[in-house]
């Protein structure tokens, strides 16, 4: 396997789009870097080049979200931070029963986060106090629900809820945030009409890119006091 890495950022879902931002800001700054990823996309070519480890995995599954555990394990002692980046949008009324859209959400947003923080716990301990963070990326319509995305919903919401009890589990050694994001970033085929509907959802108007999280991250790795906190990056749009 070679030389361990020196405590590395491990993000799941780090082949695109946030993820993606994520790990290529913190190459730059010289962290080691771990991402997972399921499906191959050219972005992960261009990670490996640039340095980072990435790693295939399939959290459909527990034994899929453990193999990925056991690989980080197999390459590092120390993990400064755990990004749990890794999302899916299923939405209700699209084909799936309930039952098969309720156990897909959970087990991306709910199973995924709560095995990995268990199975890394040791590798984010014994650092010294607030020397490791674990972040918890879960979403605007926590705090509204969605009629169109129920189970989406439900399980963003129960990943808000493990935030705040792996921050009493872990104090004061690891912080353990959320940051709840709503309009971030468009895809490239989303058409003028649906951007701006979206845009006028919330009181700011834009769609902000990754440095709004990349710059509310960086705060948070930094603090040694915030934790058990959840941080909404939504533009105001709880007030429209």
């Amino acid at each position: 396997m070679g030389k361990k890495l020196d405590r590395p950022i491990v993000i799941t879902g780090g082949g695109r789009r946030i993820g993606l931002a994520l790990a290529h800001h913190f190459l730059a700054q010289h962290h080691d870097v771990i991402v997972s990823y399921r499906t191959r996309y050219p972005a992960i070519d261009v990670l490996e080049e640039t340095g980072a480890i990435c790693i295939q995995a399939d959290f459909c599954t527990d034994e899929g979200i453990l193999a990925f555990a056991d690989a980080v394990k197999a390459r590092t002692d120390r993990i400064r931070a755990l990004l749990h980046n890794a999302s899916a949008w299923q939405s209700e009324g699209n084909g799936l029963s309930p039952a098969k859209v309720l156990h897909e959400m959970m087990q991306i947003h709910v199973h995924a986060p709560y095995l990995l923080n268990f199975a890394l716990e040791g590798l984010l301990r014994g650092q010294g106090h607030a020397a490791a963070d674990i972040i918890h990326f879960t979403d605007y319509v926590v705090e509204r629900g969605s009629e169109k995305h129920i189970a989406y919903a439900a399980s963003k919401a129960a990943l808000d809820n493990l935030t705040r009890s792996f921050a009493r589990k872990l104090a004061p050694e690891v912080k353990v945030n959320a940051i709840a994001p709503s309009l971030i970033l468009f895809n490239e085929n989303d058409d003028p009409e649906y951007r701006q509907r979206a845009l006028n959802k919330s009181l700011m108007k834009i769609a902000p890119g990754e440095k709004e999280i990349i710059d509310l991250l960086d705060y948070l790795l930094t603090s040694c006091f915030v934790t058990g906190r959840s941080f909404a990056v939504d533009g105001g749009r709880q007030l429209r």
